[in-house]
């Protein structure tokens, strides 16, 4: 079978879909990338590339191909553009680019912006395969939730273009169970099938490398954020909580990675002179693993907005997998698969007092109590998350849209 993946996002970039692809082609799939210049999440192309032109390379024996785009930038307008010049190249070179390449199936791994599937469509028309679409945020409403849209019009409009993919695609996955409803009012009668995310199997196994030294970790009782610190992930409720915990000097937040939002935190940081939150900055993916098994909590925190009720954060299958306590600030869907798997503690969205009452909690227990929580949410990765498994169902959704394209 010959897949094409598109996704705006990929290695170097740290998305999962970097592994699923890797693990696809171990797995004797025939696999090639169509994607932009790596630029996320600092906002500037990274060291090595440059924004404008096509390009092609190979990494772990998979062929990417890459189509200009304007760099993100500190967001706002810059953004907008930057999600808009990826459809504008799609549309435009990547016929050319792939002019002589046959495809069984295009898969779109689709987080923000869902608007990437639109090239990836009409490479479908014009290769005459089918097309399936994994959803991985919910549009417009996650445009609505972080700000970034406002005007009704346009919110309107967006909705339209989801309309307009979903209709198109052979096969929608969905990330979360409380995707299937608002996706199936727009889909119109196109398959949807509930595909979570998981992560490289490296995160459920021992690490067998320390990670940097990073102040506040392997201390007392260190409490760890790693992945976006943006809008979305309302890290303003790590700073309160931060604050209100400063008078146990023994407990440390470490918030690892990069984002719109690591600025003002360091600022806050600095202004309210807190001494227990540290931000090092961002990591490569494959320390993460030995940074997560060395925290004594995991936390994951998303705004309190009802998009964000119904979206499980990536992180959370990484946390399970790397066996520690997890604390969850968020409303939902993710929250239920912690408290389900036993795995840790639920504390509302954006309540900073609940935050902090809850991480005083999970400090307050046994060494042996913490350790059981990080055994369940291991075993329940590995019964509902397992990413070999997960490939495998995922070849098996490309085969059945195949064979129905065939008929």
């Amino acid at each position: 079978m010959r897949v094409l993946v598109v996704s705006q996002y990929f290695w170097p970039e740290s998305f999962s879909i970097n592994a699923l692809v890797n693990t696809l082609s171990a797995k004797g799939i025939e696999v090639e990338v169509l994607t932009g210049k790596p630029n996320y999440p600092g906002g500037d192309v990274f060291t090595g590339y440059r924004a404008w032109g096509c390009s092609r390379e190979i990494h772990q024996g998979i062929n990417i191909n890459r189509i200009p785009l304007l760099a993100r930038g500190n967001g706002g307008g810059r953004l907008a553009l930057n999600y808009l010049s990826f459809v504008v190249s799609g549309l435009l070179f990547a016929p050319w680019m792939l002019r002589s390449k046959k495809f069984d199936v295009i898969f779109i791994y689709a987080p923000s912006p869902i608007l990437q599937a639109i090239p990836a469509l009409f490479l479908g028309k014009i290769k005459g395969c089918p097309v399936v679409l994994w959803v991985q945020d919910m549009w417009p409403e996650s445009l609505s939730a972080t700000g970034h849209v406002k005007n009704r019009m346009v919110l309107k409009l967006v909705e339209q273009a989801v309309r307009f993919i979903y209709r198109h695609a052979d096969l929608i996955l969905v990330q979360s169970r409380a995707f299937e409803e608002p996706v199936r009012a727009l889909a119109s009668g196109t398959p949807i099938v509930y595909y979570p995310n998981s992560v490289d199997d490296t995160f459920a196994i021992a690490a067998t490398q320390e990670p940097p030294l990073v102040e506040g970790l392997g201390v007392g009782f260190s409490v760890m954020f790693a992945g976006n610190i943006g809008i979305a992930q309302a890290v303003g409720v790590i700073v309160e909580a931060a604050s209100l915990l400063k008078e146990y000097t023994d407990i440390h937040f470490v918030v690892l990675g990069d984002g719109s939002s690591r600025e003002w935190m360091l600022k806050e940081v600095g202004q309210r002179g807190l001494s227990n939150l540290h931000s090092p900055g961002r990591f490569p993916v494959e320390t993460m693993p030995g940074f997560m098994q060395k925290a004594s909590a995991l936390l994951v925190t998303l705004a309190d907005q009802p998009i964000f009720a119904a979206t499980v954060p990536n992180k959370v299958q990484a946390y399970l997998a790397a066996g520690r306590p997890i604390v969850a600030c968020l409303n939902g869907e993710g929250a239920r698969l912690v408290v389900e798997a036993g795995a840790g503690l639920a504390t509302p969205a954006e309540d900073a007092k609940a935050l902090a009452d809850t991480i005083l909690r999970l400090y307050r227990l046994s060494p042996t109590e913490r350790e059981k929580m990080g055994e369940h949410g291991r075993r329940y990765y590995q019964e509902h998350f397992n990413h070999d498994r997960l490939v495998d169902q995922l070849i098996g959704h490309l085969q059945t849209v195949l064979r129905k394209d065939n008929r």
